[in-house]
């Protein structure tokens, strides 16, 4: 039988990308009409960050969420909307005083990174299950606080997505589901090929999607020349896929991708040579448990 696969798309994430491709979206505005683009070209889910429209900086700020959230409930899209908590956990230390942070450090408290999804209630967030280094960085998501984050994404009502980028994250988040800390079987999203994560390679995605919960709902993605690969193999593997400009900037190599759209329909386009369906939002909240469009 055919399996209806849901494909994620990230839109613009937190990198400093806007430069390299214009076609990152920065604006509350650019943001939702990608959102909406890249439903319309098959995503059921789409995966949000916001940046200052004057910087193009990665931004916390509440009111650029609930822009972005009201635009894309107003467009009459059912798409599923998935709102980052991954802001706020940036460190690293003062180049003069290794005990204090330096001054690309973003740390905020657990209830700062959760109170756009408190407000806005979106049907899915990110839940980030775990530390590591992170190119130069440290990203810093402590035991503490991730469940002070779960305990307030549960009671909002909102599905986590737990995303994993190396195996002691998910073996925590397992122990989270166990400790009811997380509502299981608990719905997962394997990151693969960030410095210093899990590998881009059929076998380090094989190897984390056999440590899954049963019955886990699972999504899985590359970054940059792994983005295409890894969705074929998510496929393979039973699971669902993620694309978008917040991962990989190309459509193919030295060709720049001219939208979040063409990402997913080069997605879509893959599940179906493969010889599976594209899920549509309706699908993916069934497949999920998911209640009915918020928008």
């Amino acid at each position: 039988m055919q399996r209806k696969v849901i494909i994620s798309c990230a839109v613009t994430g937190s990198a400093d990308s806007p430069g390299k491709n214009p076609a990152v979206p920065v604006t509350p505005v650019e943001i939702a009409k990608s959102c909406v683009d890249a439903a319309k070209a098959g995503a059921a889910v789409v995966h949000i960050h916001v940046r200052d429209p004057k910087t193009t900086k990665p931004s916390m700020e509440g009111a650029l969420y609930r822009e972005v959230v009201e635009r894309i409930r107003a467009s009459g899209t059912d798409v599923v909307i998935n709102l980052t908590t991954g802001p706020g956990a940036r460190f690293e230390h003062d180049p003069d005083d290794p005990t204090k942070a330096g001054p690309a450090s973003t740390m905020r408290g657990p209830e700062d990174r959760v109170r756009h999804v408190q407000e806005l209630r979106p049907d899915i967030c990110s839940l980030d299950m775990g530390s590591m280094n992170m190119g130069s960085r440290v990203f810093i998501n402590t035991p503490d606080h991730l469940r002070t984050m779960a305990i307030a994404i549960r009671e909002a009502g909102v599905l986590p997505e737990l995303e994993v980028f190396e195996t002691g994250h998910l073996l925590l988040a397992k122990k989270m589901i166990e400790t009811g800390h997380i509502k299981g079987p608990g719905m997962f999203q394997i990151c693969l090929g960030i410095a210093w994560g899990q590998p881009a390679t059929p076998e380090a995605m094989s190897y984390m999607r056999n440590l899954l919960p049963p019955a886990s709902p699972w999504f899985a993605f590359g970054i940059s020349l792994h983005q295409f690969p890894m969705v074929a193999q998510a496929v393979l593997l039973g699971g669902h896929v993620r694309v978008g400009l917040e991962d990989n900037l190309y459509l193919e190599k030295g060709r720049l991708a001219p939208s979040n759209a063409a990402l997913v329909e080069k997605a879509a386009h893959i599940i179906e040579v493969l010889g599976d369906q594209v899920a549509t939002p309706a699908d993916a909240r069934e497949i999920l448990g998911l209640q009915a469009s918020r928008n």
